[in-house]
């Protein structure tokens, strides 16, 4: 029986330490998770570069996790079983008593940790979880391609479902990284005319092939004026927090369409108040979602063939693959696994 586990944790901020960690027990309503794979968010850098140097022990980050249950506390709920494979995502689990869970919006929780920032997530072999937070993830999905999924997959599945867009209308996404090779490949199959935007031609071809019908470069041409020509578009999903970007992007809306944010910068983002009120267009934000959407979102994939384009990388290199994330060396999600396996591309 082990007693111990290694875990990769912020001992100083902006840096990731290899550590032994004495084995936790599950308490009431949670559970312990053997990690198999455990992806690398954009989001990770907060994280990691803010860390509380004062928390003792420091803290374990990384919210795209996949494991299987090693442990059950006691009050977990009957359909999670010992070895069962699930995920926890950003969100780690709601606590079913402030007001939000009572109106079922249990993703807007009050009362719940973000895994990662402030509760350990799965730069780990071991982790623990609420029982509120989990998600069954499908035999169909490898445990490396599933875990990007719990974030920045339904991510952008859930914003693609609020857009407002039917089959048919034209979408377009800004930023294709992380999370806008997700989006260009639901929105794809989701029906809608996809146009994909970004900075120069060494993204196009990729674009192009993982869903997008066009790709508008906005280093050669307005990409709000060529949204413009061709109707307008009825949703624009933006991945990225650069407020100027964004703004400039907002006169390729079509009439009652929709500006649905998912890059949460720290800048104010400019609005022309005409623009939305003559046209009655609309911003709106939108985060993850809850274990319940986040499984939709798996068994869509499924469905679909929809999958992460991923790299892998072993636990004991969280930081080396932590830094290739942050320099965007990456195409286009970088992936920890607990093996010793070395790296790896995966189609």
């Amino acid at each position: 029986m082990r007693t111990t586990y290694r875990a990769m944790q912020v001992t100083t901020p902006g840096t990731l330490e290899l550590v032994e960690r004495a084995m936790p027990r599950p308490g009431a309503g949670e559970v312990l998770i053997e990690v198999e794979a455990c992806g690398i968010c954009g989001a990770d850098a907060a994280d990691i570069d803010r860390a509380d140097p004062n928390l003792r022990p420091p803290r374990v980050p990384g919210h795209e996790v996949v494991g299987r249950i090693a442990a059950l506390g006691d009050g977990v709920p009957t359909i999670w079983t010992l070895g069962q494979r699930v995920g926890v995502g950003r969100l780690g689990g709601h606590c079913n008593a402030c007001a939000q869970c009572r109106q079922g919006q249990f993703q807007l929780c009050e009362s719940q940790p973000f895994v990662g920032a402030s509760r350990d997530g799965g730069y780990a072999e071991m982790m623990l979880a609420r029982g509120t937070g989990l998600v069954a993830i499908p035999d169909e999905l490898r445990s490396e391609e599933a875990a990007p999924i719990l974030c920045a997959g339904i991510a952008t599945f859930n914003a693609l479902k609020k857009s407002g867009a039917e089959a048919g209308d034209l979408v377009a996404v800004l930023g294709i990284g992380g999370l806008g090779h997700m989006a260009l490949q639901y929105a794809r199959r989701m029906g809608f005319r996809v146009a994909a935007v970004g900075r120069g031609q060494d993204i196009a071809e990729d674009a192009l092939r993982l869903g997008a019908h066009l790709y508008i470069d906005t280093r050669q041409e307005d990409a709000a004026a060529r949204l413009k020509s061709l109707g307008g578009a009825k949703a624009i999903l933006t991945t990225i927090g650069n407020a100027e970007a964004v703004s400039s992007l907002m006169a390729g809306l079509a009439p009652r369409g929709r500006l649905v944010l998912l890059g949460a910068g720290k800048d104010p983002l400019p609005v022309s108040a005409g623009h939305l009120v003559v046209g009655e267009r609309g911003v709106l934000g939108s985060m993850t979602g809850t274990p319940y959407e986040n499984e939709r979102t798996l068994d869509f994939s499924v469905l679909t063939g929809v999958r992460p384009q991923i790299e892998t990388m072993p636990l004991e290199r969280a930081f080396d693959a932590y830094r290739r994330m942050k320099s965007g060396d990456v195409t286009f999600r970088m992936v920890l696994t607990m093996g010793s396996a070395s790296d790896a591309s995966q189609p």
